[in-house]
């Protein structure tokens, strides 16, 4: 009893610690922690409501969603700075008091938890008096004693007519070249003074010798004086006049040349006179995507052997079979430069040399393999038998580098495991072991291994034709859905002979899904680090694996099984059809979070040509418990297996590739050193990336710069003039005002506040003109008149004579 109990006590605090693309992950979420979160739902949405000037309005809803919930208003659609806002478990409500007129609109509550956002608006009306806007603007004493005709409105009047604020067909994206200027140019319409600035990363953009700022009354614009990648990103100018503000989010691309491809060429199937080159692509593209890759040869038996000459300048993948230009029996060195719509990149890594063969023996031997049983060689290192070439790639293991058999020179791969401690050597002997019982056309073959202290060595057939999801995405590859079936038939067949010999795989990820050429559809199963024999008395716990792939029960540290595989293979088949992830998440520990929930769906968009036999076959693998996911054998069997004849092959519709090579370009971003930049790029591009409404803090201490920026004591852009009219016609007396917050204005015949009537009105415009009109003027009209006008920061007033004659 004690025994299970502190067995409990381990698993429940135990950390999953996954292997993710080599790197170690560690979730500090204690077993059993991770549940479901629900996103906010409006159970009960706000309501509609009407009500007097002056009297309190109330606006209430019920929310259910998982705890913490953060809750904001908008008025509007600018974020409501009045009013109280309170939420009660799980009652919202928002309380204005002694309303205004100005108060009724549109409002929003924006609820928003770490699951999701959502929102419920509402309109509300306020019925107003007759003398409300006397009411609201009441200037404080300007006068001894009150005068109920005195005209005391801002300048910003209701009565104005001037242009609402807006931005004009504003640019939402900027693409431009490493080291040009560029200029971010947003137009809008508004009653001025119109004051703006530039946001980016959350803070205000800061003026510098290279970057600067240029504003009008009518534009803002950011201008970037020789622009560089870091500068790639989100941009968001925020504009205020007097009544209101504005704001427009706009993204910037700024493109290079592409970094030179990550290896160098690997030549294989090499005959006579001809061979296939492989190559991984450039760890960063520049910002602009890859158009294709230039492929370049030396002979270094001739006599220019330094020179480099062209094979082709459009290979669209980053394979490329030579079949012309090489003569037997000579030696050649290759390279090979990306290109995008700024320019080639630097070349890779010269290959080593590659000695054409006087004959084709070495093609016709590989399609004959023969299965043997692999004895570790003790006696002789693996360089007395082979010959060492570049590296190939690196992984937890150690590292992969091309050889070459010294005798025959046919071309295989060695992985050089670290082999310093007993565990990694102990872990290289258990793979080397399993792969004897895997002699399989779907997977990889082992056919040598050496153990020279510390270093150990597995000799593997080298396969030519790169990941499956690279070729997959080639502009000149078709993506059909028969296709797909073709593809998951062989990964089921594989993977149905590992587990009739009681083997696990528990890595599989479309990285280890292999094609066996360049030109064919056939494909290979790789790497067997982490599989093992499962021992039917003795159930089996493992903490590792990736997290997009990997199966709720190893994330629960509960005993895999065969039907553990299974489920990552349902991911690579939604993957395979869709180009999305089902698991995907902004972290790891989110994405983890979701397989242990088994929470996914068909996405509508990305599964609208894929057929309803495809998606049960999903379904029947992305199934939390293992008992009832398919097994191979009924994988196999599956009707989604033989949808598809010969008959309506050619009617077939081409699946879109977009979104598998947005999936793509994240997983090489994550291996490569340039992922912030490539993650920023991702954000970029991401259809779902939102240029709406920007309520956020950064945008609040935005609005207060511009508030402060705008602030000023009241000022005469124009100053009344004396004038002379006739008696019996209308005299006008105008003049222009400045200033914010708005001017509280006052007119005055001599020492006594004018009022109005039917021969005397005031007009008050949006611009700043202030003023006077009496008409039929009289000789008691004759006086001298004052414009008063007062803000927070001073006041300021301006004469004129009238004379009547």
């Amino acid at each position: 009893m004690n025994g299970d109990s502190s067995k409990q006590r381990y698993v429940s605090t135990f950390k999953v610690q996954l292997q993710i693309d080599h790197k170690s992950f560690t979730s500090s979420l204690p077993l059993g922690s991770i549940k479901t979160l629900d996103p906010p739902v409006f159970i009960k949405p706000l309501e509609d409501c009407s009500v007097d000037e002056g009297t309190d309005f109330v606006l209430r809803g019920v929310l259910t969603g998982s705890q913490p919930i953060k809750v904001s208003w908008l008025h509007n659609g600018e974020v409501a700075r009045f009013g109280n806002s309170s939420l009660n478990g799980r009652d919202v409500s928002f309380v204005v008091k002694d309303c205004l007129p100005e108060d009724a609109g549109a409002y929003t509550c924006l609820a928003e938890n770490r699951a999701g956002r959502t929102s419920c608006s509402a309109a509300v009306f306020v019925r107003g008096k007759r003398n409300h806007y006397l009411k609201s603007f009441c200037h404080r004493s300007i006068c001894s004693s009150p005068v109920k005709s005195v005209q005391q409105s801002p300048v910003s009047s209701p009565k104005g007519k001037g242009p609402v604020l807006s931005f004009k067909n504003p640019p939402r994206h900027l693409e431009v070249k490493v080291g040009q200027t560029a200029k971010l140019t947003c137009f809008f319409t508004g009653s001025p003074p119109v004051l703006s600035c530039w946001i980016r990363n959350k803070e205000q953009v800061k003026i510098s010798p290279e970057l600067w700022t240029e504003h009008t009354e009518q534009s803002s614009t950011l201008v970037i004086k020789e622009a560089k990648p870091q500068h790639t990103g989100r941009y968001t100018v925020v504009v205020k006049d007097r009544k209101s503000s504005a704001q427009h989010t706009l993204t910037l691309s700024v493109i290079d040349r592409p970094e030179p491809p990550a290896s160098c060429p690997v030549a294989s199937v090499i005959t006579s006179s001809s061979l296939v080159l492989s190559w991984s692509g450039p760890c960063y593209d520049g910002g602009s995507a890859i158009q294709g890759y230039v492929v370049e040869v030396r002979n270094q038996s001739s006599s220019e052997s330094g020179r480099w000459e062209k094979l082709t300048a459009e290979c669209a993948s980053t394979s490329y079979q030579v079949s012309f230009g090489l003569q037997p029996e000579q030696e050649y060195y290759f390279r090979v430069r990306a290109y995008n719509t700024v320019g080639e990149s630097e070349p890779s890594p010269v290959s080593a040399a590659v000695k054409m063969e006087d004959t084709g023996e070495f093609s016709s031997e590989r399609k004959s393999p023969q299965y043997s049983c692999v004895t570790i060689d003790s006696t002789h290192k693996v360089t007395d038998h082979y010959n060492l070439h570049e590296k190939l790639g690196t992984g937890k293991f150690g590292l992969v580098f091309k050889l070459t058999h010294k005798e025959t020179g046919r071309v295989f791969a060695g992985k050089f495991y670290k082999g310093r401690r007993a565990k990694e050597r102990e872990a290289a002997r258990k793979e080397i072991e399993l792969m004897n019982h895997l002699h399989h056309p779907k997977l990889v073959q082992c056919l040598g291994a050496y153990d020279h202290k510390p270093e150990m060595v597995m000799v593997m057939e080298f396969i030519a034709g790169g990941e499956l999801f690279e070729r997959i995405v080639d502009d000149n590859f078709e993506h059909t859905e028969p296709a797909s079936v073709r593809y998951m038939q062989q990964i089921l067949e594989g993977i149905a002979f590992m587990h009739q010999q009681n083997i696990v795989h528990l890595d599989l990820k479309p990285e280890n899904i292999v094609c066996v050429d360049t030109t064919g559809t056939s494909i290979k199963i790789i790497d067997f680090g982490l599989a093992s024999k499962l021992d039917e008395n003795t159930g089996l716990k493992v903490m590792h694996g990736t997290p997009e792939f990997v199966a709720p029960e190893v994330i629960n540290y509960e005993p895999v099984t065969l039907a553990t595989d299974m489920w990552s293979i349902g991911v690579i088949c939604y993957i395979l059809l869709s180009g999305e992830s089902p698991f995907q998440g902004n972290s790891d520990a989110e994405t983890l979070a979701l397989v242990t929930a088994a929470q996914w769906e068909f996405d509508e968009e990305s599964f609208e040509d894929i057929t309803q036999e495809a998606q049960d076959f999903i379904s029947s693998l992305l199934n939390k418990d293992p008992r009832q996911r398919m097994s191979c054998e009924e994988g196999l069997a599956h009707p989604w297996m033989e949808k598809f004849d010969s008959e309506n092959l050619c009617s077939t519709k081409t699946l879109s590739k977009e979104k598998m090579k947005r999936f793509l370009a994240r997983q090489k971003w994550k291996k490569a050193g340039k992922a912030m930049l490539a993650l920023k790029r991702m954000a970029l591009l991401s259809k779902n990336e939102s240029t709406a409404s920007l309520a956020s803090p950064e945008k609040e201490d935005a609005l207060e710069s511009l508030e402060r920026k705008m602030q000023g004591p009241p000022q005469f852009t124009k100053s009344l003039e004396d004038q002379k009219v006739a008696q019996g016609s209308c005299a006008r007396l105008s003049c222009h005002l400045s200033g914010y917050p708005d001017p509280e204005v006052v007119w005055l015949c001599g020492d006594e506040p004018v009022e109005e009537s039917s021969t005397v009105q005031i007009e008050y415009e949006d611009d700043g003109r202030c003023t006077l009109i009496l008409s039929k003027v009289a000789p008691e009209d004759g006086n001298v008149y004052t414009c008063r006008a007062t803000n927070d920061h001073g006041e300021i007033s301006c004469k004129a004579k009238l004379t009547v004659l």
